[in-house]
């Protein structure tokens, strides 16, 4: 090779290595990273040989990827044959490094080991090699090992490349130039290996953070415990049900795996909001409830004015009165009674409360008692308010403070540096109770204004509010109740029809429910009817 053919060969070959290197710095599967890092080497070197190590988590080099032209042999990284090699161990016992192997070596020292014929090397113990080659007539000879290591000068593995060849595929020894783009190599492919193997403890750190205020959220409440862990697992099962579908408006639908991340983070993040929610508010389990439950103080009122019937009765009797007020007096009692257990139901929050059930109770609330020497009413006006909520337990404004949650869940989320993969979390997370007919809030949406992430987010966080077992103000519903309501929802254009077809007839319901719900909820459910088709 004259001189004009070297500089053209050396321009190749950095050429080459800045192309590796920017391709590496792309990539994320490991495997594939440690598949380019041996082909390159291969490139370079003609290396009949190849074995990749990285370091295992008790420090030993672990077999990733083995190689062999000659012998035909591909094992480890993504061609799913296993590599049936114990680790090479760094350390004989606890204070004797093993320094025989030439690759634990090489992983001890960070040193580069070239040997021309490992049969003539009597550095190396090669008997393992030598054995190898008996039982299958192969022929180890030349070896370059090489240690990987990061930008902190860390080794994070070791290559080995056996056997290099010449132009008329003879086996030749590893020469200097090879050496060097070996080791520049190695110390692009460690530095990728590195930045990726970051990348995932960042990801895996930031999971654990998400799901941590998850966690704290779901424990905040004893009554809604679970439910920002099981949204995300409905989520992703109705996107992948999506994905799948191969006719109507959303055939072409389909996530990229950042995509189907970015929506599985929006789905534990999607009522962050509720750090703020006052806990009195949240564990309302019944209409009379703050702190405690106002239900004992109005049966003490009952009680003394019981007391004062009975006072009444004493004295007219006393007085020498016709029997007749014992029956008076035992008509009034039960009377009392019968308005206290009345009361104890209508404190429980239900679907709907009648108008006669809350005349009952101002009617009520204006019998008069005395207590502290002042005549009051039995009820007060906050009691009777409370009393007369006809849907659920919450008033107006408490339902406000509730509703609220998920405009401070978007505020949180707008101020967060999202990566671009993660950009649209605010967008999925914030829309969970916004309505096709745009009457959901917080913005007011319209179907065309919301990504399908979104609406798919809405379909799962109703299903598993309406089948959890947990809520302070209802029992958790039968699942063909659960899906009746939400076909009434799909027909007021609360939930988005397409979707929840797909919810229905891909049987993605009944697969959460058979892992998330109670057994007794678990009925037929008449899925025609509930899309509204006979």
């Amino acid at each position: 090779m004259n001189d004009k053919q070297k500089i053209k060969y050396l321009e190749n070959r950095i050429h080459r290595l800045n192309e590796i290197g920017m391709a590496l710095s792309t990539e994320s599967d490991s495997n594939k990273l440690f598949e380019m890092i041996l082909e390159e080497a291969r490139n370079i070197t003609n290396a009949d040989g190849r074995t990749l190590y990285s370091k295992d988590r008790q420090g030993n080099l672990k077999f990733e990827i083995l190689r062999n032209d000659s012998m035909n042999t591909i094992m480890g990284g993504s061609s799913n044959v296993e590599i049936p090699f114990d680790p090479v161990k760094l350390w004989v016992d606890e204070s004797t490094p093993n320094q025989s192997n030439v690759s634990a070596y090489v992983a001890l020292t960070g040193e580069t080991v070239n040997i021309k014929d490992a049969y003539q090397e009597e550095g190396f113990d090669f008997s393992g090699t030598k054995s190898y080659d008996q039982k299958t007539g192969y022929h180890s000879e030349s070896f370059l090992t090489v240690p990987l290591k990061n930008h902190e000068d860390e080794i994070i593995g070791v290559m080995q490349l056996i056997n290099a060849r010449g132009e008329k595929n003879e086996v030749i020894a590893f020469d200097k130039d090879m050496q060097e783009q070996v080791e520049s190599l190695a110390s692009q492919g460690a530095v990728a290996l590195t930045n990726k193997k970051l990348v995932g403890e960042l990801k895996t750190l930031f999971e654990a953070f998400i799901q941590l205020i998850a966690t704290a959220i779901d424990k905040k409440s004893e009554y809604t415990g679970g439910h920002c862990s099981r949204v995300p697992v409905i989520t992703m099962m109705l996107a992948d049900a999506v994905a799948k579908t191969k006719s109507g408006k959303y055939k072409d639908f389909s996530m990229t795996e950042d995509e189907r991340y970015e929506l599985y983070i929006a789905a534990w993040l999607h009522d962050c909001g509720k750090v703020a929610t006052p806990p009195h508010v949240v564990d309302k389990g019944t209409k009379l409830e703050t702190i405690f439950d106002r239900i004992e103080l109005i049966k003490t009122r009952m009680e003394i004015l019981k007391r004062d019937v009975e006072i009444d009765f004493l004295k007219k009797q006393l007085n020498g009165s016709l029997p007749v007020f014992d029956e008076e007096y035992k008509n009034t009692i039960k009377k009392i009674d019968e308005n206290i257990k009345f009361i104890e139901s209508c404190n429980v929050g239900g679907e709907f409360m009648k108008p006669e059930l809350q005349e009952r109770i101002i009617s009520i609330s204006e019998q008069k008692l005395i207590l502290n020497n002042k005549e009051m009413n039995i009820l007060t006006k906050e009691e009777v308010r409370n009393l007369n909520i006809t849907k659920g337990t919450l008033l107006p404004e408490e339902r406000d403070i509730i509703n609220d949650h998920i405009s401070i869940t978007i505020d949180m989320l707008d101020q967060l540096p999202y990566p671009k993969n993660l950009k649209n979390i605010p967008e999925f997370a914030g829309g969970h109770h916004e309505k096709m007919d745009g009457t959901g809030y917080p913005k007011g949406l319209k179907a065309d204004q919301m990504s399908p992430q979104a609406k798919i987010m809405a379909i799962a966080d109703i299903y598993e509010a309406l089948t959890a077992a947990d809520r302070p103000y209802k029992d958790g519903k039968k699942l063909s109740q659960a899906m009746r309501i939400m076909g009434f929802m799909k027909n007021d254009y609360h939930i988005d029809d397409d979707l929840f077809e797909i919810f229905v007839s891909s049987g993605v319901y009944k697969e959460y429910a058979d892992e998330h719900v109670s057994i007794n909820q678990i009925d037929k459910v008449d899925e025609k009817s509930v899309l509204g088709k006979r």
